[in-house]
């Protein structure tokens, strides 16, 4: 029940309890949603971009070879967990700060659950619509700020006042690690990971 997506997205409340009730062992098999999830957007980007391609303007259908795509997908993948684990992280050493108890193992089980709607709002990917993407990711984006705010005070145990600071201060860290993806965007490109397009 922990588990299900959808109940972040209908009954987010009654989750972060379970996940508050829940111990490191229970928590540790719980690694394995995020894992499991962020191979949804990927195989939806890897078929969109290689298969169904966009559209720039009036122009004509623009496709990524599928080796190009292959390895862009997989990047990106690791780079979706290597930044849930590194949120997870900073959840857990921030945690004392605000009266809070926890473990590494929470903070990376509470980063993946927050990450929810971006994972379901990632299979727009089979059909890449750039307006329809774009407000179905910033819808998803909020949805996982309301479930981050939600869910800190709950899952930690904190009153809601300094849950709200808590859960700023990961906002902030989210910030960090978005910048830092963007300028590993740029390192790779230059060491020629590029995106190569059908002709």
């Amino acid at each position: 029940m922990i588990s299900n997506p959808l109940g972040f997205l209908f009954s987010p409340r009654k989750q972060w309890r379970m996940v508050a009730d829940a111990g490191d062992e229970g928590l540790a098999a719980k690694l394995l949603y995020p894992i499991i999830l962020a191979i949804g957007p990927c195989v939806a980007w890897y078929y969109g971009a290689s298969q169904v391609g966009w559209t720039v303007g009036d122009g004509e259908v623009v496709r990524l070879t599928q080796a190009s795509a292959l390895q862009i997908v997989i990047a990106f993948y690791f780079a979706m967990l290597g930044s849930l684990a590194v949120i997870g992280y900073f959840v857990h050493w921030m945690s004392e700060t605000y009266g809070a108890s926890s473990s590494v193992l929470k903070g990376i089980v509470l980063s993946g659950y927050t990450a929810t709607p971006l994972f379901i709002a990632g299979l727009c990917g089979f059909f890449p619509l750039f307006w329809f993407d774009l407000t179905l990711g910033i819808l998803a984006l909020g949805w996982s700020v309301y479930l981050l705010y939600l869910g800190i005070p709950l899952a930690m145990g904190i009153p809601e006042e300094r849950g709200f600071l808590y859960a700023s201060a990961v906002v902030a860290i989210c910030m960090v690690i978005f910048m830092a993806l963007m300028g590993a965007v740029v390192i790779l490109w230059d060491m020629g990971m590029t995106p190569v397009f059908t002709d």
